[in-house]
């Protein structure tokens, strides 16, 4: 009887006739919308005021038709269509008002002429990082405009000079100039005047800002559709923001993940320095593979094979007899598909190797260097206030790291549930992949040093453990939230032995005799290490992916800009 009934009223609707404007309540919307039935208005009264002589249809039920508007509703609808005609055309008055007020005083700005005072002493060049020092003295500072307000008779604006931020205020003719007026961000300009500490309860870069007393525009960036906030914006595409790394490399974020990784590096080599190692630059080009051939960027060097180093280790390794334990800061390639957040094809790799110490030696020394390397980082004050910002739980790491056997690593993924590459139990001789990696490094929640990896799974070079054959002295560190960030093992220093690893691999010695002969002429127990810069920097900044901590990133795909 009900669906009688419904059917009798869904023929007594007239068909809407060409032109009808539809309106849903529940799903239309207004000034988005084409008045369709597809894409409804939201309200009558904005769909009178759209097409004035269009008949109305409108749904009053959700799961219900759309019906002819009924009189006292059209009557309502009328009403509101006037007052939005008003309140329309009160604002398109006040926006052309706006207009001819923002020209005019655009044209009173062009007659003010800034004219630096010669009665005023003679300005200090200085760098903002400067600043605290050169208070209450008229100082000169070139910049970028960072951030801008402008407001009646007074003008703000954050400078940036690659020392740090300052805060600049420019007052009368300064800030009703026509250049103040149309001044952008990202501009360069030249500001002069003097420091002063800002009073209690303001807050500023430094506690202090400029008075500025006079300023130049060196370079005027565009404004409008060009406008750096264009160009870069915060939830814009990854592969779009790549392709701006350039301007994204300008941003408070970027330019903190850069100023801990130059202070990251120094914290390196003055942990070396401390320990005693000499820093060395071993060649990018080479014509041996250190961790497998599918890894490695060809190239024509003169008319032979050549390759972009994958690590500079067997280079390291020659320097030994010579200049005892040594370091290097070099890039390092490979050619990984890979597109996972840790992998990069060019990184900045921190190496080591070292003379005359035992697997547990090498452990110990790796910690060390570890935890002091960012001893050092937090002692910079500009660094751990970055760090504060940028991953205000940041602990460092203390010593010991916990030890864990790669079999005992496998005991807690199958404990855990944990599944292979295959779906299934891990089992002796198994790599273990990033994700079950990643999931017990996050869950355990502290540095680890996992340690005596099967033969088969690792290189060539590695030392056998001399109570377990089947694995080898190396070690990878994993952090937690980003997993591996060191690996490293004691070498081969049998000839022999070395013999066989190269059989094991199917690689030719021959190309190697350099590398051989440190086993010759007067070989010892040597072990070393190689650092991802990145990868310790997203565990530093608590950055999602590696990729925000190179400065270009260069990975599959990706060898731009």
């Amino acid at each position: 009887m009900a669906e009688a009934l419904e059917q009798l009223s869904l023929k007594d609707i007239p068909p809407p006739p060409p032109g009808t404007s539809f309106v849903d309540d529940a799903t239309g919307a207004d000034a988005a919308s084409a008045g369709s039935q597809e894409s409804p208005f939201k309200t009558p009264a904005y769909a009178l005021y759209t097409f004035p002589d269009a008949p109305i249809y409108i749904k009053k039920a959700a799961d219900g038709p759309f019906e002819p508007i009924s009189a006292s509703m059209l009557k309502k609808a009328k009403k509101g269509a006037e007052g939005l005609a008003k309140k329309l055309k009160a604002a398109e008055e006040a926006a052309t008002k706006k207009a001819a007020d923002d020209a005019r005083k655009l044209d009173d700005a062009k007659k003010i002429v800034l004219v630096t005072d010669s009665s005023l002493p003679k300005p200090k060049h200085i760098k903002i990082r400067e600043g605290t020092e050169n208070r209450e003295t008229r100082v000169l500072i070139h910049g970028w405009v960072h951030r801008l307000r402008l407001q009646k008779g007074l003008a703000f604006l954050v400078l940036r000079d690659g020392t740090g931020f300052l805060q600049c205020v420019l007052a009368g003719d300064l800030a009703n100039a026509y250049s103040t007026l149309t001044l952008t961000l990202e501009s360069t300009v030249t500001v002069y005047g003097v420091i002063h500490p800002i009073p209690e309860g303001k807050t500023a870069p430094g506690n202090h800002e400029l008075a500025v007393d006079y300023y130049s525009v060196v370079g005027l960036a565009p404004g409008g559709d060009d406008a750096i906030t264009n160009k870069v914006q915060e939830n814009a595409d990854p592969s779009q923001l790549l392709d701006m790394r350039h301007l994204v490399l300008r941003g408070e974020t970027m330019i903190g993940i850069f100023k801990i990784r130059a202070q990251l590096l120094k914290s390196f080599r003055r942990v070396y320095e401390d320990l005693g190692l000499t820093e060395v630059t071993p060649p990018c080009m080479v014509q041996t593979q250190v961790e497998g051939g599918s890894t490695l960027f060809s190239l024509k060097y003169y008319g032979e094979d050549a390759y972009l180093t994958q690590s500079s280790q067997l280079y390291l390794e020659t320097c030994l007899p010579a200049l005892g334990d040594v370091y290097c800061v070099q890039e390092s390639f490979r050619a990984e598909r890979s597109h996972t957040r840790r992998h990069l094809s060019e990184y900045t790799h921190v190496e080591a190797e070292l003379a005359f110490l035992t697997f547990e030696d090498l452990l110990v020394h790796i910690e060390t260097l570890l935890t002091r390397t960012i001893e050092y980082v937090l002692e910079d004050p500009e660094s751990a206030a970055i760090l504060a910002k940028l991953n205000p739980g940041f602990k460092k790491p203390t010593l010991p790291f916990r030890r864990m056997t790669y079999e005992s690593a496998l005991d807690w993924l199958n404990e855990h549930g944990v599944p292979n590459e295959d779906g299934e139990a891990f089992k002796f001789g198994d790599d273990i992949a990033e994700a079950a990696e990643r999931k017990m490094t996050d869950e355990i929640n502290e540095p680890i040093l996992l340690t005596r990896f099967p033969v088969e799974i690792k290189s060539f070079y590695m030392q056998k453990c001399a109570d377990d054959p089947r694995v080898t002295e190396s070690v990878d560190v994993l952090m937690p939230n980003v997993g591996e960030i060191t690996g490293g093992s004691m070498r081969i220093y049998e000839l022999d032995e070395l013999m066989k690893g190269y059989e094991r691999e199917g690689i030719d010695p021959a190309p190697y005799y350099w590398f051989n002969d440190q086993r010759v002429y007067g070989t010892c127990p040597h072990g070393g290490y190689g650092l991802g810069t990145e990868r310790i920097l997203a565990w530093l900044c608590d950055r999602f992916t590696v990729r925000d901590c190179s400065l270009y990133p260069r990975f599959s795909g990706r060898c731009k800009p």
